[in-house]
């Protein structure tokens, strides 16, 4: 095998663009301690996965075709030559990771961070100009599997569409000109300033995840950064000062403030607020944070319980020479309830009866791992908090539960178990089966089920991994009905490797690794890897399966099946389901906010099949108007507010109008809810039927 040695030089050596008069972005290079960590990761991956994958040539390409993908998706950056230059090194990447060498990926992101300097310097020299919107010409949405630009010339042909795809959005919007020019402008100076804040760390974080995921799609490794992040995300608190930070127009901005957080009951910071700079303790300088990237002033604002964080605040309302103040604030902990279980109550209308269905939505399954290894009694956990809320329910008297599994990602695997037997009781809940074939049977084991009413889970094709265990559990048991699209299926288990701790390091340098360990099986013995679980009442979604979800990863694990475990199951909600098909059918076939939601998923399929769109300006307003005509419907229909498309970015509108639309959305009909609460209402219903009539057969038999 060739081994290369000169990178470097070789990558960079691509043409300068005529457009590049603003100074070339950093040169990034690799850490002595990234080198080590990919050794050492390659070591654990390459032994110890559920399907160990040796690091070779095969491996090296799919890392490197990876890589790739990850930094030009859309196939908008890189020309042809380019690819040509890095495929030569395609199967180098193993040699280079087993001597410890980084050289090739880092000389791939330079050279990525110089196109993005040339395209967005292109781009902009581009709005001095206008455009003919009157000429007949597409633009491709759907590029990556195109081939790449031959040319600069090629590539250029490719930007102006771009561009002019950016500007007729905004003009649809009702923009002028003038106010199109200084938006497109800012949005490109953005793109390009960020190409400059890239660190060594993020070329390494990205590098490592296509290593990862070429192993399989759920093996991740974790930098300080990522695996921070995991652990808040699992613990739902971390130390601050609970404030929603935004990054816009190169302040750090005050987007929401978390009740009872040290920021909100200080009465000194408002939304909107600007942070311009950062000071640890009472008296620690305070250092300049303009300009700086969002994470890293996050990381300096987060700090131990108790300590004190100065901030230096350029009011919301004060113009970029207003009058600063410093402020100091006490870090504590903070709960992200957003992401924690929640209840609601709806009343829906079921034969002749009014059905209350409480409502539990789930985002996560988490669980604080770190306070329940120390003993805390109290620590936070989705199925505690998921019992209380039951608990709650049933005094309010509710006639049945759903609980909303949607975009419900997973999580603990225990947490997901727990929660089954808040519904089962005692019994098989998952099988998992380890790399050497040996299969273990996890069961809940509440002596008690707390909730013993009719119940369902609404899924979506977000709906993955602990989503996955507990709705099939609930499913192959009878126990409830399960309502809305295939799930993602995911079916396999992984564990977090803390690499330091491997190698007994006394200081975290290497990261972590998330290592698929085994494939989980439902007591039914089928698994829910590669096909999901199928809901006994179909829903639409607006999701596309061949680029979202388990079947659109090459390298995902078959479907497969071992033998059932002992359970046994209820046939109770298989004998209701055709007529709670029918009921079904006819209501939404009548329901008008249903209806419209299919035609706007259609509208959308279509789209995407179609691939490109128009920049002609008449054909465009032609769609448009049709388009806010249905808007305009709906929000007379009360369904949520016409929001239309303005053609402007997250970020590039005030905050309070920002705030306004996402405000807007989330009080918008949620038309799958509703009618999910309706199947639900109809249980309740036939099951009670089922039940006088029982009642009524017992008696007139005597």
């Amino acid at each position: 095998m060739r081994i290369a040695y000169v990178f470097l030089g070789a990558f960079l050596a691509i043409a300068q663009s005529a457009y590049a008069e603003v100074a070339s972005p950093p040169v990034l290079a690799p850490l002595k301690r990234q080198a080590q960590a990919a050794e050492l990761s390659a070591q654990f991956l390459s032994r110890y996965s559920y399907k160990p994958v040796p690091l070779d040539d095969a491996l090296s390409a799919r890392i490197m075709d990876g890589f790739i993908k990850s930094l030009d998706p859309d196939r908008m950056l890189f020309l042809q030559a380019d690819i040509d230059r890095f495929m030569s090194d395609r199967s180098e990447i193993d040699d280079a990771i087993e001597r410890k060498d980084l050289k090739i990926p880092f000389a791939i992101f330079n050279a990525y961070e110089q196109r993005v300097v040339d395209r967005m310097n292109y781009a902009r020299s581009l709005l001095k100009q206008g455009f003919d919107f009157s000429a007949q010409e597409n633009y491709s949405v759907l590029r990556d599997k195109a081939p790449w630009s031959q040319s600069e010339a090629e590539s250029n042909e490719l930007w102006r569409k771009r561009v002019k795809s950016d500007w007729l959005r905004l003009k649809l919007g009702g923009k002028t000109d003038a106010a199109i020019r200084e938006t497109l402008d800012k949005r490109y100076e953005n793109t390009l300033e960020r190409a400059y804040k890239f660190k060594s760390d993020d070329v390494f974080q990205s590098f490592m995840d296509a290593y990862s995921t070429s192993i399989d799609p759920h093996t991740d490794y974790f930098g300080a950064a990522a695996s921070a992040d995991f652990n808040v995300s699992m613990k739902l608190s971390l130390f601050g000062i609970g404030a929603v930070l935004q990054e816009r127009d190169d302040y750090t901005t005050i987007r929401e403030l978390v009740p009872g957080g040290p920021a909100q009951l200080s009465g000194k910071l408002a939304v909107g607020d600007r942070i311009t700079g950062v000071g640890q303790g009472k008296d620690g300088a305070i250092k300049e944070v303009v300009g700086t990237r969002l994470d890293e002033v996050v990381q300096m604002i987060r700090g131990k319980k108790g300590s004190v964080v100065r901030l230096d605040i350029l009011p919301a309302d004060a113009g970029a020479d207003g009058t600063h103040r410093v402020i100091s604030l006490v870090r504590d902990k903070i709960s992200l309830d957003k992401q924690a279980a929640r209840k609601t109550v709806l009343s829906v209308k079921a034969g002749d009866a009014t059905r209350k269905i409480g409502i539990i939505t789930l985002p996560v399954f988490y669980e604080d791992f770190e306070a329940k290894g120390k003993g805390d009694k109290d620590y936070k956990s989705a199925s505690r908090d998921v019992a209380k809320l039951l608990d709650e329910l049933k005094q309010e008297k509710v006639d049945s539960v759903l609980i909303d599994l949607r975009n419900n990602g997973g999580g603990s695997l225990d947490e997901a178990i727990d929660l089954t037997g808040l519904f089962i009781g005692n019994g098989p809940v998952v099988q998992q089966r380890r790399s050497d074939g040996k299969i273990e049977v996890k069961s809940a084991e509440s002596a008690m089920p707390v909730w013993t009413g009719p119940m369902g889970v609404l899924i979506n094709r977000g709906s993955a991994s602990a989503s996955e265990i507990f709705a099939a559990a609930i499913q192959d048991y009878g126990r409830g009905v399960i309502v809305g699209e295939p799930s993602f299926g995911k079916g396999t288990v992984q564990t977090v490797i803390d690499l330091d701790q491997i190698v007994r390091n006394s200081k975290p340098e290497f990261g972590e690794l998330k290592v698929t360990i085994a494939q989980f099986f439902r007591v039914n013995g089928g698994t829910t890897q590669l096909r999901g679980v199928t809901p006994d009442i179909g829903l639409p979604g607006l999701s596309d399966p061949t680029v979202f979800g388990e079947t659109s990863y090459d390298n995902a694990l078959p479907w497969t099946e071992i033998k059932p475990a002992n359970y046994t199951p209820a046939d109770t909600v298989t004998t209701l389901l055709p007529t709670l098909q029918s009921r079904h059918d006819a209501r939404v076939g009548s329901d008008p906010d249903f209806q419209r939601l299919l035609k706007d998923i259609a509208d959308l399929k279509a789209q995407r099949e179609k691939g490109v769109i128009s920049l002609n300006e008449a054909e465009r307003r032609k769609e448009a108007t049709a388009r806010e005509k249905r808007f305009k419907d709906r929000a007379e229909a009360g369904d949520g507010e016409d929001l239309g498309d303005d053609g402007l970015e997250a970020g590039e509108r005030s905050l309070s109008a920002d705030i306004a639309i996402e405000n807007a959305r989330k009080n918008a009909k949620d038309v799958l809810l509703d009618e999910a609460a309706a199947i639900l209402a109809d249980e309740v219903d036939l099951q009670e039927g089922m039940l006088k009539a029982a009642t009524k057969q017992k008696t007139d038999g005597k």
